[in-house]
């Protein structure tokens, strides 16, 4: 069970001792001008030290993350390999990189057009960080809202950044996305006469956050991967993507596969390629917990850029503001933005309000590290500081039983460690959460490299340099569908030629006469934590 220290117990009176006096009432919005200094000032997005420019490659003089520019930069696995392109052990017409919402979305729709479609993933068909989220998935499809501010809504929380026809896309396909979800049996909370509950979000402007309780990730996936299995779609597991291949034409055309348990190296030939590889906290950018999953370690980046493939915003991040920072068990594990749509408030240790709950994701963030930071105004945890989210401010608006019926997953992940957030405050602190850039694509969802296409997280543009909260889980299915109709047409007229690594040394060869001469793995396919001070 987990023991407060003195310190947050005093604190802990505070928060509890302004409760009856801060219900009911919510601190305003800041003005723009006050978002672009927090965000300026405390955002790490904007810490100049820990950027690099690229010395090779589509982004070559553009700057990304240390952490990024060594594996974009590093060494392929294949150069040391002997591999036989000439019979490959796998020949599909669709190969789809990644398990997740998207990859599957994308899988299913391709097999529907009548692909062969191959998944592979280095985990479990559903490991990924789909099966994580929590908080819901956006559409404007009550009679209040339209497309049209659901787009607004997006695109002035991605700083008027957000590839347009991408946006566009993402929010009129929204509808439909719930639609094909639902009637695949995804259990939406819904009314009694079977109309679906929204919520707010952090920088929406209408009640348009469709949610299966606080588990809706979970819930999708659970969904998308009982259609994969029902369609007998072919998955390989436990097998990571180690490189692309092309033909001598140029096109993509498979990939090299690695077993992760037998390091076994296996060839995949494919008339079209879908990139569904998700993030990459676990790469800990700037030395951040992160919420995401295990193998979120940005490699199909890594794979697109090396074949040729631009990036859009790769220096961008998304660092959720309420990551747990207490118990150090679960230290960054994502506290879901529901709890504050649903009245928690953001308080410091001498119990005050110090904003509105429910900004964008970015100036919430930027604002906990500045209350942190230079106000002083933090609560010292086992591994650093954090904030008040003052939970129990939600049964007293909505009442007795709101939180175990609406955020149960919450309530368990907390109350494992003698925690009640009906009755406690939980501490919280900025956690490594979304990339926001990736791979540019044509509305279409392919590459500048032909027949490669991209779905979900590893995608750049849709969310412009922050994204709102259900954006992502409406992206993975809006995407992956989207990608899924595209190669699930285009392989019918695709021929695939020779196939080739040769752009790899093509790569090598650009590291080499720019005086970079790594020897890191690329990509790097799981995080290392082992002990560093043997």
């Amino acid at each position: 069970m987990y023991q407060y220290t003195d310190e947050q117990l005093e604190s802990m009176k505070k928060v509890e001792a302004s409760r009856q006096e801060r219900f009911g009432k919510t601190l305003a919005r800041m003005s723009a001008e006050e978002k672009e200094q927090v965000l300026a000032s405390f955002h790490p997005d904007y810490i100049d030290s820990a950027y690099e420019e690229l010395k090779v490659g589509p982004n070559k003089g553009g700057k990304v993350l240390h952490e990024l520019a060594d594996l974009l930069q590093g060494r392929s696995r294949v150069l040391d390999m002997e591999i036989d392109l000439s019979n490959p052990d796998y020949d599909v017409d669709v190969l789809v990189i990644g398990g997740g919402g998207a990859g599957s979305s994308a899988a299913i729709e391709a097999h529907e057009r009548g692909a062969n479609v191959m998944i592979v993933t280095k985990l479990r068909l559903g490991d990924a960080n789909t099966a994580m989220a929590e908080g819901g998935i956006q559409a404007a499809d009550k009679p209040n809202d339209s497309p049209a501010q659901h787009y607004l809504d997006a695109f002035g929380g991605g700083h008027f950044k957000n590839k347009p026809e991408l946006l566009y896309k993402l929010v009129t396909k929204a509808p439909e996305a719930i639609l094909w979800l639902n009637k695949l049996g995804v259990m939406f909370d819904k009314e009694e006469d079977g109309t679906m509950v929204t919520t707010h979000g952090g920088g929406t402007s209408r009640k348009r956050m469709h949610a299966c309780r606080d588990y809706s990730g979970s819930e999708i996936m659970r969904t998308l991967r009982d259609e994969v299995f029902n369609r007998k779609i072919t998955v390989v597991d436990f097998t990571s993507a180690i490189e692309l291949i092309k033909d001598t034409e140029g096109k993509a055309a498979g990939a090299v596969l690695m077993n992760m348990e037998t390091k076994e190296i296996l060839v995949a030939r494919a008339k079209t390629v879908v990139i569904a590889t998700g993030g990459a906290g676990r790469l800990h950018y700037q030395g951040f917990p992160t919420s995401n999953h295990y193998g979120a370690t940005a490699d199909g980046l890594v794979l697109g850029y090396r074949a040729g493939a631009k990036l859009l915003y790769p220096e961008t991040l998304q660092y959720h503001p309420t990551g747990a920072a207490e118990p150090t068990q679960i230290y960054g594990a994502l506290v879901t933005e529901k709890v504050r749509s649903l009245g928690a408030q953001l308080v410091n240790k001498d119990g005050e309000a110090f904003m509105n709950p429910l900004e964008t994701r970015d100036v919430t963030a930027s604002s906990i590290i500045r209350e942190c930071k230079e106000r002083g105004n933090g609560i010292k945890t086992t591994d650093g500081e954090g904030v008040w989210l003052d939970t129990p401010l939600i049964e007293m608006i909505g009442g007795e039983g709101t939180i175990e019926k609406r955020i149960p997953a919450m309530l368990r992940m907390f109350g494992k460690y003698g925690i009640d957030i009906r009755k406690e405050p939980i501490l919280v602190y900025p956690t490594l959460h979304y990339q926001n850039g990736g791979l540019d694509i044509a509305s279409d969802g392919m590459t500048s490299v032909e027949n490669l296409y991209v779905a979900g997280e590893a995608v750049g543009g849709i969310h412009g340099t922050n994204r709102l909260m259900g954006n992502s889980l409406l992206d993975i299915i809006v995407f992956g569908r989207n990608a899924g109709q595209s190669a699930g047409e285009k392989y019918k007229t695709v021929e695939v030629k020779e196939l080739t690594l040769s752009h790899v040394q093509s790569f090598q060869k650009e590291l080499e006469d720019a005086g970079i001469a790594s020897n890191m793995p690329s990509p790097r396919l799981l995080p290392d934590y082992r002990r560093k001070d043997n």
